[in-house]
């Protein structure tokens, strides 16, 4: 019998789950998210649920689905018929859902509960990748999208002591999301070469997490160079903040993967917090 990994407490991650078409197309992230479960596994055991918040869970305040079971949600139009026959149902973690909210409700932070379900395509995208059998209770924490990143960092950092309780919490969003640049006029070719200002957005990202400057990265909107173009709204840029925020007061951010489709939908991974190193050990052994 394989012995059990010690157990140390979980990295939190950011995923770039990037088009709805992820799931029938993985490309190099969705390779990377199928070695990323295994991984988890070896480095910490299998996690007891996951905390996802993802850019298509959003409400007015923060909102939690305890559903006891959750099925895909078909959240999206004009795709091959193929991705509509998909699914990924999933046990819900209602008793998690206690716990998120006393810690939530012990930080000053407001936060409501449905006994309700149901997983985005921004959650079970990536989900049916890394736990393929879906047997890991998922609990879906829709956020405010109007808050800022240093309001939803702090909405992560009460939830800092869920990664020491075998839970592992992901934001799902995407590292660069402007979708007219992809979809308006001539759609580029998924493997097109990245654009240059894609490039240097993602760069200036790895470099201002690796050095953990969050001065700068909670003011990415002005300080980070073409925010504006390659997040003209960002709710996909914003789960990478309480992702990081459940790490710790200023954790820095491992890159664990990079990749481009369409040259400009940037599909980068993000671990954060003390475990990241052991992770990414995991991945690459």
């Amino acid at each position: 019998m394989t012995p059990a990994p010690d157990p140390f407490s979980l990295p939190t991650l950011f995923l770039s789950h990037g088009s709805p078409m992820t799931a029938v197309e993985p490309r190099e992230a969705g390779a990377f998210m199928q070695r990323l479960g295994p991984a988890i596994t070896a480095a910490f055991g299998r996690p007891k649920a996951v905390l996802a918040l993802s850019a298509h869970t959003l409400a007015r305040s923060p909102l939690l689905l305890a559903a006891p079971r959750h099925e895909a949600v078909h959240d999206f139009g004009g795709f091959p018929a193929e991705l509509y026959t998909l699914r990924y149902d999933a046990p819900g973690a209602p008793e998690l859902a206690g716990r998120v909210q006393r810690l939530l409700e012990s930080a000053s932070q407001p936060v409501n509960r449905l006994d309700e379900g149901g997983l985005d395509h921004g959650i079970w995208t990536p989900l049916r990748y890394v736990f393929p059998e879906a047997d890991v209770p998922v609990l879906p924490l829709g956020f405010v999208p109007t808050w800022s990143p240093a309001q939803l960092f702090a909405l992560g950092r009460a939830l800092a002591p869920l990664a020491g309780e075998g839970v592992l919490v992901v934001g799902s969003g995407s590292i660069t999301h402007n979708l007219r640049m992809v979809f308006a006029g001539v759609q580029p070719a998924v493997d097109a070469p990245e654009i240059a200002e894609s490039a240097v957005f993602r760069g200036w990202v790895h470099e201002r997490a690796a050095a953990a400057d969050w001065e700068a990265l909670l003011d990415y909107r002005r300080r980070a160079p073409h925010a504006a173009l390659m997040h003209p709204t960002d709710e996909h840029w914003l789960p990478w903040y309480p992702a990081a925020g459940a790490a710790g007061d200023t954790p820095t951010g491992l890159r664990l993967h990079a990749s481009v489709t369409y040259g400009c939908l940037g599909m980068d991974a993000y671990a954060f917090g003390p475990q990241a190193g052991r992770l990414a050990q995991a991945l690459n052994g």
